[in-house]
């Protein structure tokens, strides 16, 4: 189990060591063909500021000899915003006070064909934690709902038992996204005062839990702006580098979401500015070849449009967060605001234009 190698682990004492890394530390791992979770450190360390550019033409060079020219689209369906937690950062949080809706399977195949008409053949299913109303059996109701119409379907919603992702992933389900949030026990406690999500190894053991229900895809991450972005990434690539090794035969994906607003939100604790997400980006890219890379719909138009050479491999494309965001109730509160606007047909061309292939479905069926 990841927690215990999390375990040998001090916060303090690992970021410490990053904080300490020098410019030589940074050269040395430049160098390399193959890079330690010590050289990652270097990475990210505010030493590596000064290599910017050559660690983006390594990532650029690294990620066009896996993935060639090309970026996976997808997009997200919220289903629910029902949620029995109180997160500090979530618009969905249970003490806002907001109209709740949860999506009849009517109302889901009319999102469907929006996004089908979008052209999209990959879709990442969204909701808040209420077991009760959006759990196991809505779900399955859901996937088999679903499964004509998309190639790939992925879920971002509360944690599960192995038991429950061994039912769903022969309904096709293909990929789940569980992010921690954060690394930092003691923080994490503050920001999920309360319900189900405020156990923080439950949520640490789950892609423990997916590797052994045999999931296709996981995607890890932490909610950037809560803690120390240096030292959660670190973890982060930690608990990464574990479960390639245990369960080798899953593809992984990290994201990047920094903490964005909502009514009422949380201001960060920590500012990560363009340039030091880029240096993140890139630093994961010489750390592990064949991890994806995403981008979500969170970052300015200009942003996006640049960040695609250097590393980064999926992105998301005319977004709503809020359920029935495309056809059923267009006016449901958000989960959090989004910057890049555009349409899909509008990201499509942008990519053609910087000479990249949108591919509307999953990498192996493209590839394999």
């Amino acid at each position: 189990m990841f927690k215990d190698i999390f375990e040998q682990y001090q916060w303090e004492e690992v970021k410490a060591t990053i904080y300490s890394k020098t410019a030589a530390d940074v050269e040395q791992a430049l160098h390399k063909q193959r890079r330690t979770l010590d050289d990652f450190a270097a990475l990210i360390s505010p030493a590596a500021a000064a290599y910017l550019q050559p660690m983006a033409e390594i990532s650029h060079q690294r990620t066009l000899q896996r993935f060639g020219n090309t970026m996976q689209l997808y997009i997200p369906m919220y289903l629910s915003n029902e949620c029995q937690n109180i997160c500090t950062y979530c618009g969905f949080s249970l003490d806002n006070k907001i109209r709740r809706k949860t999506l009849s399977p009517a109302e889901i195949l009319q999102e469907t064909a929006v996004i089908k008409e979008m052209g999209y053949d990959h879709v990442l299913l969204v909701t808040g934690e209420a077991h009760q109303l959006v759990g196991l059996d809505y779900f399955k109701k859901t996937l088999q709902l679903l499964r004509p119409h998309f190639s790939h379907i992925s879920m971002e919603v509360q944690p599960m038992d192995e038991t429950d992702y061994a039912a769903l992933i022969p309904l096709g389900l293909h990929a789940v996204l569980v992010y921690q949030e954060t690394y930092h026990q003691e923080d994490y406690k503050k920001h999920h005062p309360k319900g189900r999500k405020s156990s923080f190894q439950y949520r640490l053991e789950t892609p423990d839990r997916l590797g052994r229900a045999g999931i296709h895809k996981m995607g890890l991450g932490v909610l950037i702006g809560l803690e120390d972005w240096r030292t959660d990434s670190f973890f982060t690539a930690l608990h990464l580098q574990y479960l390639e090794k245990k369960y080798w035969q899953t593809r992984y994906s990290i994201s990047f979401p920094r903490l964005r607003p909502f009514s009422g939100g949380l201001q960060p604790k920590v500012e990560m500015n363009d340039r030091e997400l880029v240096q993140l980006i890139c630093a994961y890219r010489l750390f592990n070849q064949e991890v994806e890379l995403s981008m979500s719909t969170r970052e300015r138009e200009s942003f996006r449009d640049h960040i695609i050479r250097l590393g980064i491999t999926s992105m998301s494309a005319g977004s709503r967060t809020n359920p029935g965001g495309y056809a059923a109730d267009r006016q449901s509160l958000e989960q959090f605001e989004i910057s890049d606007e555009r349409s899909a047909a509008a990201i499509a061309a942008m990519l053609k234009q910087s000479g990249y292939e949108p591919v509307w479905k999953d990498w192996d069926q493209v590839l394999g």
